[in-house]
Order: C-alpha cells, then structure tokens, then sequence
C-alpha cells in the first residue's frame, strides 16, 4: 500500500486504507457469525422432533455464506427413503441454500433493483465488498421468486382504517420473451408474430386531500404494486385482493383509474361494481387526435386550435358535444367512416369522460401513477436492450421489484423465514 506523505493528499492511498480496513473487520466479524449460526444449528438439532419415517443419517457439513464471507457449520441429516433428506438446522436458520437469509435477501434486493445480473454482481462486491457471482444472484431469485408470487396474491387481513378516497389503476405492457414463450402467439411483427408478452400491473393508492388549488393530493408512500403475466381475469382478481387488503371494503370512495380498454373496464366491472370508473385524461386527448387526423389527415393546419377546444370540452362534461361535432365536420362518407371509428373510443366512454363533474369532487383524472409504474417497476429492469426472459424468470423479479416500491419486503421475508422454521415442527399448524 502507498504510504502517506505529509501535508501531501493522497486518495488511492485512502481508499486502499478503507478498503483494508474493511476486509480486516469482516474476518472477525465472519468468524463470529459462524460461530454463533453454529451454536444455532446445534440447538434446532436437539429441539428436533423427527417425523415419521425419519432417519437419522450423522452429521454433514454445509459451507455457508453470508455478508462477511464463507464459514462452515455442521448440522443433523435425516433421511426417510422418498425425498432428497432434510437438514432441520438449514430450515430452523432460514438458510437459502448455502447464503444466509441476510445475504439472500440482499441479493435478491440487488437482482432485481439493479439493470442486470451482471451489475448486481458488481454493485454487491464495489459497496459492500461481497463476492457473489451473477448466476448465483439469478439462481437465489429463481429460487425464493416463486414464494413471493404466491406471497403477493394470497389472502390477508385488511387494513381497518377507513380512508376518503381509494384508487385502483392498471395498464398492461409488452416485455421481450425468448422464442419458446413466444410459439403461437400473435403479435404486432409485420409477419404477425409476437416478440413480447404482455405484463399487467396493477396498483393501489389513497387520497386523503387537497392543495390549496383543489388539486387532489396522494399519499405519501400509500402506493402499492401488483404484477402478473396471467389472463385479465386472473389479474383482475389479483388486483381485488390487493385492493382488499388495503381496506377497499371500508374506503368512501372507490375510484378505478384505467385508459379505457376492454380488458381492463371488465376487470373493474367484474372486480370493484361499486367503484366510479375514470379513463384517463391523456389517453382520451391521444384519442382526440386519432379523430382529428380521421377528420383531415396529419399537420392540418387546424389541428392544433380543434385540440385545444376539444380538450376544453372534455374538462366541462362535454364529451357528447364532442362526439356531435366530429360528426358534423366529418362531410363525406369515406371520410365518415373513419372519423365514427375513431369516435368509438369515445361513445363506449362516456359516462367514464365526466371529466369537470370528476374534477369537482376532487379526484384524479389521469393515471400518471400507473404509467410511471410501468416505466420504473417494468420498464426499466426487463426491457433493456438484447433482454429476453421467460415467464417465470420475469414474474419473479417484477414480483420483487413490486415488493420493494410497496414498501413490503419486510412483510415478505418475515413471513419466509416463519414459514421455513415451522416446517421442523412434528405436527401442522392448526388452521
């Protein structure tokens, strides 16, 4: 190392310093977790109460990771003639295979937070000096991501706080999937085959005021996430379930917030009856110009003026004089056709367009928060450049990614690690 000088800096040397400092701290400090994760293993050891069928086949060793480095423990092996054998101290410790379930929660964290794999390895081994490799990163996501799947769609106790005004939004995108997901599928390719499968994501948040302009307010950090890549009807369920915990049942006010799909009005119409549907504002102005360019064609010179009158419209209840007006300009037959198709859009919306009544009661009338999700949650972990995922591989970390924006991570592992130590006990759970 390069020694200090005085009164001359010296910032390689310093980071060397501290970089030193740390790998001399984390030899002790390994060394005592393994200790102490021994002593463990020995007492869930001697508490076990072997099942039927349990043979007791001696003592293994299992080199361990963790976030300080590698240490071995030893730990009973059972054996009952049909499974791969049982270590009871792996369970009872919440161990993920050889990592700790610190080191494991941290990994999964970074594998899906980060933009890679690759750079998930890179980021733990550059701030926190922990050698993991990438596919061992991919394999301890792979491996726990099922759990939390089945983890964000269960049943749970709801939140028994009423709230004013809670909101239900969702939208669907397209992520890039490998060749076999792909087979028989119909996309937008000019040979009419898919590149990508669709991921519906859904969230939920609350409102419980305005600004001093009337402007609804969302609560801080009150948005949760929900991802699947399964049937709108399966995601409508999903997404009532979360609605559900997040004491839908006891809100004032249920608002559901979508861009005026088919899809998803029935995932609304089947999942929350009760609940004042809203198409979002952007959406019904990018369908303005689907009309306008029906009407005269692109860059009309007075597209821009008719936009601003329609948008005008809109925010005054004015969804049906609109409607009128298109069909008064639209002169001609072939011209006609268009601009009704284009107006279908608008015709099936319209009790969802009171956009001036909606903004009077105070509520939103644009799914900004959804769109975003879409970008950070799936946008900007599953679809950079030369990414091809399966299935599972992408519901697994998008479900981690959910998990992390709705602040449940916590909730997830707390209940992973009860869940691994109940399986030492000799009788089930009582329901």
């Amino acid at each position: 190392m390069a020694r200090f000088q005085a009164g001359e800096p010296n910032g390689v040397a310093v980071q060397q310093l501290e970089v030193l400092v740390r790998t001399a701290l984390f030899k002790p400090a390994n060394a005592l977790i393994g200790f102490l994760l021994q002593q463990a293993a020995e007492r869930a050891d001697g508490a076990y109460q072997p099942k039927q069928g349990d043979h007791w086949k001696g003592r293994l060793p299992l080199d361990v990771q963790g976030m300080f480095g590698h240490f071995q423990i030893w730990r009973d092996y059972y054996y009952n003639g049909k499974s791969q054998g049982y270590h009871p101290a792996d369970t009872a410790l919440g161990l993920e295979g050889a990592y700790t379930p610190a080191l494991a929660r941290l990994m999964c964290l970074e594998g899906a937070e980060e933009e890679s794999f690759d750079q998930a390895e890179a980021h733990l081994r550059e701030t926190g000096g922990i050698g993991v490799a990438a596919r061992q990163i991919h394999r301890v996501v792979q491996r726990v991501g099922p759990a939390a799947v089945a983890w964000q769609a269960r049943d749970s106790q709801p939140a028994t706080e009423p709230v004013p005004v809670m909101y239900v939004s969702a939208d669907g995108t397209g992520v890039p999937m490998r060749p076999a997901e792909l087979v028989g599928r119909q996309g937008k390719q000019p040979d009419g085959t898919a590149k990508t499968r669709l991921a519906y994501l859904g969230c939920v948040f609350t409102q419980h005021g305005r600004d001093a302009q009337g402007h609804p307010l969302r609560d801080y950090q009150s948005t949760t996430y929900v991802v699947s890549f399964d049937t709108s009807e399966a995601f409508g369920l999903l997404l009532r379930r979360e609605a559900l915990r997040r004491g839908s049942a006891k809100a004032q006010q249920l608002v559901l917030l979508v861009d005026g799909a088919a899809s998803l009005e029935t995932v609304g119409r089947l999942n929350f009856p009760g609940a004042i549907q809203i198409v979002d504002f952007y959406h019904a102005m990018e369908h303005v110009g689907a009309v306008l360019e029906a009407l005269w064609g692109k860059d009309h010179p007075a597209t821009k003026k008719q936009r601003g009158k329609w948008a005008k419209l809109l925010l005054q209840d004015g969804v049906e004089k609109m409607i009128g007006q298109a069909r008064q300009l639209a002169g001609a037959p072939p011209c006609r056709a268009k601009v009704e198709q284009a107006l279908g859009y608008f015709v099936r919306n319209v009790a969802r367009m009171q956009y001036g009544t909606f903004r009077q009661r105070g509520y939103f009338i644009g799914s900004g928060v959804i769109e975003a999700g879409c970008k950070t949650v799936i946008g900007m972990r599953c679809k950079q450049s030369g990414m091809r995922w399966s299935e599972p591989g992408a519901e697994n970390i998008l479900t981690f990614r959910c998990l992390k924006h709705s602040h449940r991570l916590d909730s997830f592992w707390k209940e992973r690690l009860n869940q691994h130590a109940a399986r030492n006990d000799a009788l089930p759970l009582a329901a």
